[in-house]
């Protein structure tokens, strides 16, 4: 971490020049007045723009599901899903029922792994006041490697499915390259029921940290599972919903959302109209809308743990927790049950002109897809809103009302708040640097 308050009787001033225990490259700015009024409060990316977006014009519809996988090295999964969903419902493609399953299967491993992560790695560090995962490990024996144990599990789960844990090669718009081995799938069980313990063990020790309070009025915003808690992307009618009461089909989402770039980051800010209004998507809006939906196991760590609703990113680490334990309980519900081999794995592919949107909730909150197909079976035009892009206003808000609530704690201190309640939202930095808007100034010729 590399930050400071610097204490003047005009003006206060928070720098973190470089985010620690994030994914991606993003600095703090904060200014406040002689008045205690915050005048500005930034979390910046500086990350140079990636531009996805274009270069997926021009090619191959099955070339999308591996081009977007590389957007995320974290949730490579989500983004194929939200791809293949909206290129199925553009060429009007059915998923055979079976295959359902099984996506739902590929994105349990990814939350697994995903959360797994953030919470024994980067993290738990902030509530016990350390720096790393080595701290934490000589501080909580078992529980780092608790948690590293089932991010292996998820990476296996995803190498069984996907074919490899990173990026995987197997997901294709239609279902799969190859059928994933059953066999292997059920193999698995044993492994998912012991996370599943794990995950409520440790949901246990991290209910004893002590956590800051700085309850919010969140605007939560997800994708509602068609059943079960997880929505994976198979569901071809996936609606979008919030706490105020918004239930759109995800190919209206560019009517009710907007994006748009801020001067002091290549991030941009997705705000939902009318109004430009912030909102949360994620893990702790996940549970305040479908807490209900929630498996057995999992709703009953849920209503020990964590208050409904729950209006404090702080208490998030534990949600994360809930979630994992869900993913585990779903998957092992499912690996059990895998006897055959789904024949065929993959739909016929028929190319033709079309217009599909997606949308589904990556480990961080709502991934939302849509693609423009010409008649020649390449795509003429895609747009991508990842989970950071539409948090990263929220963000701001909340810095902007937890900054006066630090300004009397030492210096590093107050800086080092900053960073822990900007690392509740485990924002993948990388994903958001996307770009909206390019053009040169030419002089005429």
């Amino acid at each position: 971490m590399s930050g400071a308050v610097s204490r003047s009787t005009a003006v206060r001033r928070i720098d973190v020049r470089t985010l620690a225990r994030v994914e991606g490259s993003g600095s703090l700015r904060v200014r406040v007045a002689p008045d205690g009024t915050v005048e500005i409060a930034e979390f910046a990316i500086f990350e140079p723009p990636r531009f996805f977006e274009r270069l997926l014009v021009g090619r191959e519809v099955r070339e999308v599901p591996d081009i977007v996988a590389r957007i995320c090295g974290i949730c490579p999964v989500a983004y194929q899903l939200a791809a293949c969903g909206a290129l199925e419902a553009a060429l009007g493609v059915q998923l055979a029922p079976a295959l359902h399953d099984l996506r739902t299967l590929l994105l349990c491993a990814e939350w697994i792994q995903s959360h797994a992560v953030h919470v024994f790695l980067l993290h738990a560090a902030d509530y016990l006041g350390l720096e790393s995962g080595f701290e934490i490990a000589a501080r909580l024996p078992g529980f780092v490697e608790r948690g590293l144990r089932m991010k292996e599990i998820g990476c296996r789960l995803l190498e069984v499915l996907g074919g490899r844990a990173v990026h995987p090669v197997n997901v294709a718009v239609g279902g799969f390259h190859r059928a994933p081995d059953p066999s292997a799938i059920r193999s698995l069980a044993p492994d998912l029921e012991w996370g599943l313990a794990a995950a409520l063990e440790s949901l246990a020790i991290v209910a004893t940290f002590s956590f800051p309070s700085f309850p919010r009025d969140y605007e939560c915003v997800a994708v509602a599972p068609t059943s079960g808690y997880l929505a994976a992307g198979t569901e071809s009618d996936a609606r979008i919903v919030s706490s105020s009461g918004l239930d759109i089909p995800s190919g209206a989402f560019a009517a009710h959302f907007v994006e748009r770039q801020v001067p002091h980051s290549t991030g941009l800010h997705c705000l939902l109209e009318p109004g430009g209004r912030p909102y949360l998507t994620g893990p702790l809006a996940r549970l305040n809308l479908f807490r209900d939906r929630l498996p057995p196991a999992a709703r009953r760590a849920a209503d020990a743990h964590v208050p409904h609703p729950c209006r404090d990113m702080f208490q998030s680490i534990r949600v994360r927790l809930v979630e994992i334990a869900a993913a585990f309980e779903e998957a092992a519900r499912i690996a059990r049950t895998c006897h055959a081999a789904v024949a065929p794995c993959r739909s016929d592919i028929t190319p033709r002109a079309g217009t599909g949107c997606h949308a589904v909730e990556a480990p961080r909150g709502l991934l939302w897809h849509r693609y423009e197909i010409a008649a020649d079976g390449l795509v003429a035009a895609a747009a991508i809103v990842p989970p950071t892009s539409q948090n990263l206003a929220r963000i701001e808000s909340d810095l902007r009302a937890f900054v006066p609530t630090v300004l009397q704690l030492p210096e590093p201190e107050a800086a080092r708040c900053c960073e822990h309640l900007i690392r509740t939202y485990d924002p993948c930095i990388s994903c958001a640097a996307h770009f909206l808007t390019f053009s040169v100034d030419s002089p005429v010729r």
